[in-house]
């Protein structure tokens, strides 16, 4: 049978005694063969997997990857209504940026929805590329041969504030304008740079040509720069290949090679499933985040009834904005202890060499977090001022900390931090050392396992009937959950509404978690085949030769 052919499955007749099992596997066979030579989707560039990255910690960058390309979805549809002036719309009237905002969320059907999801999308992105920037600093992925791929990822997660920072402002409401301010007055104190980013941000130095710049910045500059960093870091992951496991082996494999490239499945299917499943958990968590929690819009800009609105920032800019209100912390002082911070990490690689050097015993070529004490000790520091920074920030907004205050508050979380550690350090050394001394002369063992390559069709139906029954039965269940927004729609004669809109995203929420258990399902299947056919392979050959 000729692959170009690809012929559909062989339906079971009236009063066939074929199982339906056995039409089950040869239609998802027929699929994969369809979606293989009309694509050619097993020849992309794309690496394979080994088996233990099959883990959601692996794929936090992934998550921010999906996450991007659903603001991006976001933003194009808010596109169409939103009017980036700050004209007033008629005397006496709010400014249209802030006016084009309000006629989204009360007007445009879903439209209160839609604004939503990209302000909670837009925290979830930083959220995640918070995660996944910890995650490597915990696990040592930023040594040798990743360091280019670590800096890419820190000026990726550095655009994404940026992206958060420019589109704050665009709804023109008075807390977004009065941020804004606080935050070009910190980057006017800068000697050198204020002077030249001031102009690129203010324009004409109006309040319309801020807006402009900020609009342009958010809605193409940013996405651009952000889009050609990311094509840069996924092409530096491929060459890299992913980052086995943090081992205390120092002759561990840091590298994946071709050869053992060749020892694994395909990119497709079953890694191209588990992206899929990851991107409809994530969507529906954002449905039923954004329909649950509906955000007011704040005054406008300007307008009478905007009082005394405190010009507080994100929460992901609320440390910066605490620090400047430190006693003797000038904004100058504030924005170059940001970037001596930045520096910091974007360096982490040769300064852990430089430390290592200086101390010996802080020297590891070891990526496990437990053999890195310095690294461990300025990621925990750095995770912990974020966060007290951001609650003293978010709790006392604008005022004045003493120096006697904010000196013993951060010194004494720098020595807790320190104390836990050493603590852990000392404790793991000396056990190290006593296992060292019993197992001395014994390998140390492999620190991860590579999956034969296999592929749905040659693993043998055994496998996949194993999931069979429970694939009937969670189908059923996920299918009627893709009927919920179809009834919604039918149901409903108008869409414009807080309550509508909050139950049409639940129920488009339920159908993505549906969706996402349709496609693991399918990609449970699929690891089932390969675990069968790796023990296949493992299992010893029968002897051709007969009796002597």
């Amino acid at each position: 049978m000729s692959r170009t052919s690809v012929p559909g499955p062989d339906l079971p007749s009236k009063g066939s005694s074929v199982p339906l099992t056995r039409f089950y596997n040869r239609s998802l066979d027929w699929l994969w063969d369809l979606i293989e030579t009309r694509t050619k989707i097993s020849e992309w560039p794309y690496r394979p997997q080994p088996e233990f990255s099959f883990n959601p910690s692996y794929w936090t960058g992934a998550l921010v990857a999906i996450a991007f390309i659903t603001q991006a979805m976001t933003g194009l549809l808010l596109l169409f209504y939103y009017n980036p002036s700050a004209a007033a719309t008629s005397t006496g009237g709010p400014p249209a940026a802030w006016a084009s905002t309000q006629y989204i969320i009360s007007t445009v059907p879903f439209g209160w929805l839609l604004l939503t999801s990209h302000l909670y999308g837009a925290y979830a992105t930083i959220f995640l590329a918070f995660v996944h920037f910890f995650r490597g600093l915990y696990t040592g992925v930023y040594k040798k041969p990743r360091e280019v791929s670590w800096m890419v990822g820190t000026v990726l997660l550095l655009s994404m504030l940026g992206m958060g920072f420019t589109g704050y402002l665009l709804p023109y409401t008075a807390l977004s304008v009065g941020a804004t301010d606080v935050g070009l007055s910190l980057v006017s104190s800068v000697p050198g740079i204020g002077p030249i980013l001031t102009p690129l941000l203010e324009g004409n130095e109006t309040y319309q040509g801020l807006l402009s710049r900020m609009f342009a910045l958010h809605v193409v500059m940013i996405p651009l720069a952000l889009a050609g960093l990311l094509y840069v870091h996924v092409t530096l992951f491929e060459s890299h290949g992913i980052a086995p496991p943090a081992s205390s082996d120092p002759k561990a494999k840091r590298v994946l090679t071709h050869a053992d490239d060749k020892k694994l499945g395909n990119w497709f299917p079953r890694i191209f499933l588990y992206m899929v499943k990851w991107a409809f958990l994530y969507i529906g968590a954002l449905l039923i985040l954004s329909a649950t929690f509906l955000t007011p819009l704040p005054a406008a800009f300007g307008s009478q009834n905007q009082g005394g609105a405190s010009p507080e920032p994100d929460w992901y800019f609320l440390w910066l904005y605490k620090l400047a209100d430190f006693q003797y912390v000038t904004p100058m002082v504030a924005v170059i202890v940001g970037g001596v911070l930045v520096a910091f990490i974007l360096l982490l690689p040769w300064i852990e060499e430089i430390v290592g050097a200086l101390v010996p015993r802080l020297k590891s070529p070891r990526a496990h977090p437990r053999d890195r004490p310095f690294a461990v000790f300025a990621a925990t520091l750095l995770l912990s001022f974020f966060g007290l920074m951001s609650v003293w920030g978010g709790v006392m907004p604008g005022i004045v900390i003493p120096a006697s205050m904010y000196a013993s508050y951060l010194g004494a979380l720098a020595a807790v931090d320190a104390a836990v550690v050493l603590t852990f350090y000392v404790r793991y050394r000396r056990r190290y050392l006593r296992r060292l001394a019993a197992l001395r002369g014994v390998p140390a063992p492999p620190p991860f396992t590579l999956v034969p390559p296999g592929s749905l069709k040659k693993a043998g139906k055994r496998a996949r009937v194993a999931f069979w029954d429970p694939t009937i039965a969670l189908s059923i269940m996920a299918l009627s959950g893709l009927l919920v927004p179809l009834g919604f729609v039918i149901d409903q004669r108008t869409y414009v509404g807080t309550g509508n809109e909050q139950a049409f995203g639940i129920a488009t929420a339920i159908m993505a978690f549906s969706v996402a258990g349709i496609v693991h399902l399918l990609e449970r299947t699929l690891n089932v085949a390969q675990r069968a056919q790796m023990e296949r392979a493992n299992a010893p050959a029968k002897s051709s030769v007969g009796p002597i």
